[in-house]
């Protein structure tokens, strides 16, 4: 690692820290649920206008029923792959969150919807940049890649199809998501699919006349315990059953009932044999005069572990030790993320890269508050250390 280099991004991390707090609690602030296309849009207006100031060709992409996309890109002139810096800009939270839970400190930790999951991470690779810049980085083109709608898998957009597209023939991706407090690196991540099934029976009173009803809550609970079983950890499948409803009131046969099914996978290539045993539990009739539909909704591919992915972990951990930070280890995680994508499109891919904290998606989330610098200083000083 260049040593001049090195010591102007430390020093501009350490001299801009308060800058970067301000534009974190400024984006925390700025409500961007996933169903909220004009707080996300607006994030990305205001990411984009920051990128700009730093030499960056943004581009926004349009999105008609999610929240837009934002690809900016410095020095896409230059010679060598790009350097990737991926990740979202919505969050969990419903509108009004921010009214109640604004941008906090305490204690060195910040709260907020959204701080960790995952703001606190594009302020990281923002600054990064900027430190880069400072240092008059020009080895590399440094492109960012952040979409709108990756809480909700995308069902809104083709916003995987950008990411592939975007980051093809790029050097690294760092995906700054969530960061572990204790040095985890996400090298591999499963997929996410997510079914519903709706079945109709017939509805009558429970007193009067239950010889004619069909109970759709019994057909249900025959396929909850098929589906159940449908999990096998050798190959590292689940199928959870996490959404139940069925019914009205408890003198009526239920007519009606739904369950709603997350799945999680490690390979591509098993989601349609998934998709074949849900078709045959859906097909199977327990109670006579019932009939069950399934639905899919979009999810997140798997993010495979591929030499690449393990080489560019090679290169994390050779700048932690670097940085005195110790030694990081690679996790293998159950929840989806972009990377996916970017491993698809051919890039090596590390995930978690953002600020270390805890708690997702609750409103007891936080981030530690140093992280955010320290990630800055880890992401450019990678960027660096790349072949």
């Amino acid at each position: 690692m260049d040593k001049e280099a090195r010591s102007i991004i430390a020093s501009y991390v350490d001299a801009h820290r308060e800058e970067m707090v301000s534009f974190w609690q400024e984006i925390v602030n700025m409500e961007s649920g996933s169903q909220n296309k004009t707080g996300i849009d607006a994030v990305a207006a205001r990411l984009g206008q920051a990128l700009a100031s730093e030499g960056a060709a943004v581009k926004i992409v349009e999105m008609e029923k999610a929240g837009n996309m934002l690809v900016a890109e410095v020095g896409a002139g230059r010679n060598k792959p790009a350097v990737l810096f991926m990740g979202h800009m919505d969050t969990v939270f419903p509108l009004g969150t921010v009214a109640k839970r604004p941008f906090t400190i305490r204690d060195g930790k910040a709260y907020g919807p959204g701080a960790l999951d995952m703001k606190g991470g594009i302020v990281a690779a923002l600054f990064a940049i900027k430190a880069l810049n400072a240092a008059g980085y020009t080895d590399r083109p440094l492109k960012v890649i952040l979409a709108g709608d990756e809480e909700i898998a995308h069902a809104n957009s083709n916003a995987a199809d950008v990411f592939m597209q975007e980051a093809k023939g790029a050097a690294a991706a760092f995906n700054c998501e969530t960061g572990f407090v204790d040095d985890a690196i996400v090298t591999g991540r499963k997929g996410t699919a997510v079914f519903t099934l709706e079945v109709k029976g017939v509805g009558v009173h429970a007193g009067n006349e239950p010889e004619n009803g069909r109970s759709a809550i019994l057909e249900i609970s025959h396929k909850v315990i098929d589906i159940q079983n449908l999990t096998n950890w050798e190959q590292g499948t689940t199928f959870n059953v996490g959404v139940i409803e069925g019914g009205i009131v408890p003198n009526a046969v239920p007519g009606y009932a739904k369950i709603v099914v997350d799945i999680r996978y490690q390979d591509p290539a098993l989601l349609p044999d998934i998709e074949r045993q849900l078709a045959e539990v859906a097909a199977k009739q327990y109670v006579p005069d019932t009939t069950t539909t399934l639905t899919q909704t979009p999810g997140i591919a798997p993010m495979q572990t591929t030499d690449g992915v393990k080489q560019l972990f090679e290169v994390v951990k050779k700048t932690y030790a670097e940085m005195g930070l110790g030694t990081p280890y690679g996790k293998y995680v159950g929840g989806g993320s972009d990377s996916a994508y970017s491993v698809m499109a051919g890039v090596p891919t590390v995930c978690a890269m953002g600020v270390k904290g805890g708690r997702n998606h609750s409103p007891e989330e936080f981030a530690v508050v140093d992280t955010l610098y320290e990630r800055a200083k880890l992401l450019a000083f990678c960027t660096l250390n790349l072949d």
